[in-house]
């Protein structure tokens, strides 16, 4: 049974060097597959990172949150999951904690992040 495990993580941990690095601050385009019926497309989510979980693990998840029209919508990723299209890095956040959960309580120009040098 050990056997079969170790060689699943060894699947997941190949589809993991295939995603960009990136940490809490960071603001990332995220490319997820929506199916609609039996359409399928390509949906952009656009925000910045709030937190990884279960870091090193399969079960690695983290959240990105993003403001349209004044409203702030957060969503929680699976690292490794299949609806995933594809993660863009648009730009580094300069920050001091691993959890950005601050953030929430900031609008304007309160709730921005410096970009790392």
């Amino acid at each position: 049974m050990s056997h079969l495990l170790k060689v699943i993580e060894d699947e997941y941990k190949e589809s993991r060097s295939k995603l960009p690095k990136f940490n809490p601050g960071d603001t990332v385009n995220v490319h997820v597959k929506i199916r609609e019926g039996n359409k399928e497309r390509i949906q952009q989510f656009q925000g910045t990172v709030l937190q990884l979980k279960n870091a090193g693990s399969t079960g690695e998840t983290f959240t990105v949150r993003k403001i349209s029209n004044s409203i702030a919508v957060e969503r929680i990723f699976p690292l490794l999951s299949p609806s995933i299209e594809k993660i863009e890095v648009i730009r580094s956040g300069a920050v001091r904690r691993a959890r950005l959960f601050y953030l929430r309580g900031r609008k304007g120009k309160k709730a921005r992040i410096k970009e790392k040098k």
